[in-house]
């Protein structure tokens, strides 16, 4: 069964190309490859675990999203033959293609965490990474009045950077306006050495680490979690350097997962030794297999995993599809954007935006949007605007402020 264009992944990434792709060429054959029927918007967990949004909010069903003419195909990919432009489906069918697009997102590796998977949505262990958990996260933060609360993030990369520190932020705003802030222990827990990638940013989002007096501890991972005992420990380095292992008890235990390409994308020869999709930074076409292209979270771009990302990616990929399928030049010029709005207090937002090797690149001037100081505008954009502009604007094809130029 031939089919022109085949896209796996049924989450931003692959419905945005496919509806960019069919608002360039409407006689175009898609079929597009999603097991799951329900679509998430994911960048709203953080609000549902700070009491913003409904989890219903963030839930729409899989089928009302994909664009009229794209052809579902509800399965999931076990391997991949590029040599014979083919992939192979879970219930052993097998697909052909002229142009294939890999947009699977990433895996949350619960698993890693020794531990961790028995005890998630109780014992006070929660995690906004799942639509299931974010209505926990808020119910935790809402009846802790005093106590310990810890807040961790794995190795990069992972999706959102920010979602982890969001989570203590938004916490703690709600601890300050219900008075007890002085009454909870804060510590955030960051494998990594800085509390953000780009350093422009961390000034703003420092005033609200002493703000809220959270204990900040970097080079510190973690690795085991005792439910029943509340206990984390993490692995990290002392002071001088040396390995040391440290536990923890607390009240409120907020989880990021380790994150990982999917495995069937880890096992396929489309993958670089990393496990990553092997895709040219600006393109975004597959470095050796010339009519695949990836997006999202799945791939080698060395830009940050947000849903800002792909909403570039998308037009750009759908252009570059055409462009081969019909012999033209491919475009070069995803320059690396993505954004993360960190929602440092109820009400306001530190809109970090930003490209390749931590350019600060901002949407609007900044005498309308400071990008680099917290503001109310920034968290209208997240709580109104944004999550219409998903639903309304990318999933339909509508290149607000992104059509590719060239």
């Amino acid at each position: 069964m031939s089919q022109n264009i085949v896209i796996i992944g049924g989450g931003a990434g692959g419905i945005a190309t496919a509806a960019s792709l069919l608002k360039r060429n409407a006689s175009i054959n898609i079929s597009l490859i999603e097991p799951q029927s329900e679509h998430y918007y994911q960048p709203g967990w953080t609000m549902v675990g700070g009491g913003i949004f409904k989890q219903a909010e963030t839930a729409r069903p899989t089928q009302s999203l994909i664009p009229s003419g794209v052809k579902w195909i509800q399965a999931s990919v076990s391997s991949f033959q590029p040599e014979q432009n083919q992939v192979t489906l879970d219930n052993g069918d097998t697909l052909s293609y002229d142009a294939l697009v890999v947009s699977p997102g990433l895996q949350l590796d619960w698993a890693k965490v020794a531990g961790l998977e028995e005890t998630l949505g109780k014992n006070g262990v929660t995690s906004n990474y799942r639509y299931d958990l974010a209505p926990y996260t808020w119910e935790l933060v809402q009846n802790l009045k005093s106590g310990t609360a810890l807040f961790t993030q794995p190795p990069m990369p992972i999706k959102c950077a920010g979602a982890p520190q969001k989570a203590m932020y938004l916490s703690a705003s709600h601890w300050t306006q219900n008075g007890s802030i002085n009454n909870i222990d804060i510590s955030f827990y960051n494998a990594g050495p800085a509390l953000f990638g780009v350093a422009d940013y961390i000034p703003a989002l420092m005033e609200y680490v002493k703000k809220y007096n959270a204990d900040l501890q970097f080079n510190h991972n973690l690795i085991a979690v005792d439910g029943d005992k509340k206990i984390a420990t993490f692995a990290g380095k002392d002071a001088d350097g040396n390995d040391v292992t440290v536990e923890r008890e607390f009240d409120m235990l907020h989880v990021c997962p380790p994150q990982s390409a999917p495995d069937f994308i880890k096992a396929s020869p489309l993958a670089n030794e990393a496990g990553w999709l092997d895709v040219n930074q600006g393109s975004l076409q597959h470095s050796q297999h010339k009519n695949i292209f990836g997006l999202g979270d799945c791939t080698t771009t060395p830009n940050a995993k947000t849903a800002a990302a792909v909403r570039q990616q998308a037009p750009i990929v759908a252009e570059n599809v055409l462009r081969l399928l019909n012999g033209s030049a491919l475009l070069d010029n995803y320059g690396g954007y993505g954004a993360c709005p960190l929602t440092v207090e109820h009400g306001k937002i530190v809109l970090a935006e930003f490209s390749y090797g931590g350019k600060v690149t901002p949407t609007f001037p900044t005498c309308l949007l400071n990008g680099l100081k917290p503001t109310r505008l920034a968290w209208f954009l997240k709580a109104k605007v944004l999550p219409y502009v998903y639903f309304n604007h990318m999933l339909k094809g509508k290149e607000w402020l992104t059509k590719p130029k060239g």
